[in-house]
């Protein structure tokens, strides 16, 4: 009774943060002739309501694809459609076919801030809950501080409530899908992540992991027991869940093939921004969209992130643990984010996901990693006017993770994993790597503060006005490869000893 009274608490800790964040100015808000993110997700409500589904993701003289064409999968015009019914109810003038482009009002803002709270506690919250208390180890206590700290990211929190989307949504659902997997629901696990997938095309940076696990699970099963078996089972709920979704368009293939094209583009180039991944950082000295073709870079990008991504999506495959599971999915995530062609700095919320999961097992450098995650999307932020929510929310979580979660106490070379790199140093006299850890983690969180600082006090020169936003992206990209680099030594070093976990708890 008690544990669920500070869940309780947690919850509605949780709520108060988000809406109070939501209360700050939204993406574009009365800049047209665009408006930002909080118009693309009022215009598909408009489109949906008004158009029939056949339209929705053609060029029309009812559908301009230009002002915020839809997309993404039909599970988001489908979210959108049903917003815009209670839209509808409330104020018609709200989804009015083009004349509701840039509409903006005091109660219409309340009604899309709440549409986004509601989707959090109907989806991810619920997830996130259950996660911490039945798949984490250790007391009660640190489960519900585990909880604590992973609904206080401030990543997620700053991008659906502050910039304006629905991220918690596809989140959510490859959340209920990591928690189905870990209790051996491996048919719901398989609903819930194709169920994101469909919302957010982007899910395909968590693909691979859920793949080789549940099929490396079907082997170790046998292939022609109950391994096969299992086998049928999920590909045909995959199928199934697939086709529901997609029933609308499948009547005519020109229509699903629309949809396709519509969610996969290519035109908008390797990277958007400045974005903190290899060909953005790369592009400082070697201008890559300069050099290569459109084609060659798709090649190219496609060719490194499977580089990246195969070690570890091998690895699961053939010891198909869950604890390998969690590492594959944060490897996958990042390998994807950092090689991958057409990365938003948005896109880091995908590897933040997992590395939340890996909060109890590692925490300070989990908690490093969604910092700088955090601390990323900087330039993003103080365009939409998100510097006072960015830190408070960035400093209340690192307060009360290192506090809570005994982040800087429980940081031993054993409780960090870092057994493997002495092996790879053996060359080097033997080094106190926990506490070059504890200060590298110091002088990343100064650095970031730092340029926080910096790109809010300070004007560039005139001829480098990107000059900050570089700096943010390439400090930021130099930790994430450096995070990408542990979790794959941690990932192929063999699974947390008891005695650490003794230790944690």
């Amino acid at each position: 009774m008690q544990t669920w009274s500070l869940v309780s608490i947690c919850v509605l800790l949780g709520v108060v943060v988000r809406w109070g964040v939501s209360l700050k100015s939204y993406c574009g808000a009365g800049k047209p002739p665009m408006f930002g993110d909080y118009e693309a997700q009022r215009h598909w409500q408009e489109v949906t309501y008004n158009l029939p589904v056949q339209e929705w993701y053609f060029n029309t003289t009812e559908n301009d694809l230009n002002y915020w064409g839809l997309d993404y999968p039909p599970l988001t015009a489908y979210h959108s459609l049903i917003c815009a019914y209670v839209a509808k109810m409330i104020n018609p003038e709200w989804v009015e076919l083009h004349k509701s482009r840039g509409y903006e009002s005091p109660a219409h803002k309340l009604f899309m801030r709440a549409t986004v709270l509601v989707a959090d506690l109907l989806i991810y919250i619920p997830a996130v809950i259950l996660y911490c208390l039945y798949l984490t180890d250790g007391s009660s206590k640190k489960k519900v501080s585990t909880l604590f700290c992973f609904l206080l990211y401030p990543g997620l929190i700053l991008i659906d409530y502050g910039h304006f989307q629905y991220n918690g949504v596809s989140l959510g659902f490859a959340l209920w899908g990591v928690l189905a997997l870990g209790l051996g629901w491996d048919v719901l696990g398989s609903v819930a992540f194709c169920l994101a997938l469909n919302y957010k095309q982007m899910e395909l940076y968590h693909a691979l992991p859920f793949f080789c696990y549940l099929l490396g699970k079907c082997i170790k099963l046998g292939p022609m027991g109950r391994g096969f078996f299992l086998l049928v089972r999920i590909a045909s709920t995959v199928l199934v869940t697939f086709a529901l979704c997609w029933l609308p368009f499948l009547s005519d293939p020109s229509q699903a093939l629309q949809v396709v094209r519509r969610i996969f583009p290519v035109a908008r180039g390797l990277f958007e921004d400045k974005v903190a991944n290899t060909w953005c950082s790369l592009n400082i000295l070697i201008k890559i969209r300069s050099i290569l073709s459109s084609d060659s870079q798709i090649y190219l990008s496609t060719a490194c992130t499977l580089l990246a991504v195969l070690p570890s999506s091998v690895k699961l495959l053939m010891k198909p643990t869950f604890w390998q599971f969690k590492l594959a999915l944060a490897n996958s995530a990042l390998a994807f984010f950092l090689f991958s062609y057409q990365v938003h700095e948005k896109s880091i919320l995908l590897a933040a996901l997992p590395v939340c999961l890996l909060l109890n097992d590692l925490p300070l450098v989990a908690i490093w990693f969604l910092l700088t995650s955090t601390f990323s999307m900087l330039p993003l932020f103080l365009k939409d006017g998100l510097l006072v929510p960015y830190v408070v929310t960035s400093l209340a979580f690192l307060f009360f993770s290192l506090y809570l979660l005994s982040a800087l106490e429980h940081c031993s070379e054993e409780e960090l994993r870092l057994g493997a790199y002495h092996k790879m140093l053996f060359f080097l006299p033997k080094l106190d790597l926990a506490c070059i850890t504890r200060w590298k983690f110091s002088i990343g969180v100064a650095a970031m503060a730092g340029l926080s600082a910096v790109s809010v006090v300070l004007v560039p020169p005139p001829h480098l006005p990107d000059l900050f936003p570089v700096l943010v992206s390439t400090t930021a990209f130099l930790q994430f490869l450096g995070t990408f680099l542990y979790f794959n030594i941690v990932q192929f070093s063999g699974p947390p000893s008891r005695k650490s976990q003794k230790k944690s708890n």
